[in-house]
C-alpha cells in the first residue's frame, strides 16, 4: 500500500453542495482513502493508494461531475 496525497484545483464549484458532490465522488473510488474539498479556495485534497489509483482517474471522475480540474 503506497499512500500517496494529491492536490487537485478544482474550478467551477459555486457553492458548498457542489464541493459536497466532489468530496462524495473522490471518497467513493476505489482507491481513495480520504478526500476533503474546500469550495473557497478551489482545492480538493485527495489521500488514495497508488498501486490502486491513478491521479488522471481522480481528475476524470471529477470532470465527470462538470467540473475542470487544473492539470
Amino acid at each position: 500500500m503506497a499512500i500517496q496525497t494529491v492536490n487537485m484545483a478544482v474550478r467551477g464549484m459555486t457553492c458548498d453542495n457542489c464541493a459536497r458532490s466532489v468530496e462524495r465522488k473522490l471518497s467513493s473510488t476505489p482507491g481513495v482513502t480520504k478526500a476533503s474539498v474546500d469550495r473557497n479556495s478551489a482545492v480538493a485534497v485527495v489521500e488514495y493508494d497508488a498501486d490502486l489509483v491513478k491521479p488522471e482517474v481522480l481528475a476524470n471522475e471529477v470532470r465527470q461531475l462538470g467540473y475542470e480540474v487544473a492539470a
